[in-house]
Order: C-alpha cells, then sequence, then structure tokens
C-alpha cells in the first residue's frame, strides 16, 4: 500500500470535515461538531493560520488526517499540539495512523518543540496502545479542563 502524506490544500477541507464526522460519529458524539468547511477554509490558510493539517492519501483519496496548532508551555517552551489524528476506519492498523504521527513528529522537531501533546478518550484503548507504543506516555493522572462556548459567554456575563 503506497501512502502519501502530504500538507493540506484548502480545496481539501470538504474530506477533512468529513473525518471530522468520522471520529466525531466513533467517539458517540456526531452532533458536537461545529465546524464548517468555510471555517476550515478560513482559519487553516487565512492571512493568520490557525493549524497546519497534514493528510494521508491512497490512490489519490484522504484516508486519514493530522491536525496540529502551536502552543507555549511555560515549563518548556514551545510545544505542538495535535488536536487530531484520525485514520479512517477501514484503514486503522495498515501504517496511514504511524505514516500521520512519524509527519508530525518530524514538523515538531523542525519548528523546535520540546514536547508534541495531545488528548485520547480514555476508553479508546487501542488509540491508547498505538500511542504507548510509539514511546508516548499517557498522563492518566491530569484531567482535561474546558470553557465551552455557552460557559465562557456566562463567565463573561458575570465579570
Amino acid at each position: 500500500m503506497n501512502i502519501k502524506i502530504r500538507p493540506a490544500k484548502i480545496e481539501d477541507m470538504a474530506g477533512v470535515l468529513e473525518l471530522i464526522y468520522e471520529l466525531a460519529i466513533y467517539e458517540k458524539e456526531p452532533e458536537a461538531v461545529e465546524v464548517t468547511v468555510s471555517d476550515l477554509e478560513r482559519d487553516g490558510f487565512g492571512a493568520h493560520p490557525l493549524f497546519t493539517c497534514f493528510l494521508a492519501e491512497i490512490e489519490g483519496e484522504i484516508k486519514g488526517i493530522a491536525l496540529v496548532y502551536n502552543r507555549y508551555s511555560t515549563w518548556k517552551g514551545p510545544i505542538i499540539h495535535l488536536e487530531d489524528l484520525i485514520v479512517n476506519e477501514a484503514y486503522r492498523g495498515t501504517g496511514v495512523g504511524t505514516a500521520l504521527l512519524n509527519e508530525v513528529v518530524k514538523y515538531g522537531h523542525s519548528k523546535g518543540a520540546k514536547r508534541i501533546n495531545w488528548e485520547v478518550i480514555d476508553w479508546n484503548e487501542p488509540a491508547i496502545a498505538f500511542y504507548e507504543s510509539k514511546g508516548a506516555t499517557v498522563l492518566r493522572d491530569w484531567d482535561v479542563v474546558q470553557l465551552n462556548e455557552a460557559a465562557i459567554k456566562n463567565y463573561i456575563d458575570k465579570l
């Protein structure tokens, strides 16, 4: 199988969104996806891109993505955040995920990242095993904290 990894282009965003939906369905939250193709086009390819996206193609079709962006650690310095690494279900276990993670690590290294961070849902044991097999540490003693859009508005309203 010939897996081609390349940076995403603006015209790839519909295919990227399809994989985002596939992940949301897998994680049992299909209604949670609010981002649109237009959002991805604007946010990834505007004057100040908010993310970098890598694609895995097989025979010219998108079979996986890795979407990353820059962060900064007060302890370590520059880091890369891997928002999502998504592989089409039919292509899991074929090397697509490894090829994408390899690209993310090379990218982080080229940017001088001191660390690459990401989250994995606690019941996704195949993903956890995959990441650990690559040398990643799953920090099970940390909890993710978020303010969603409604909570942000509520917070602001109380200031």
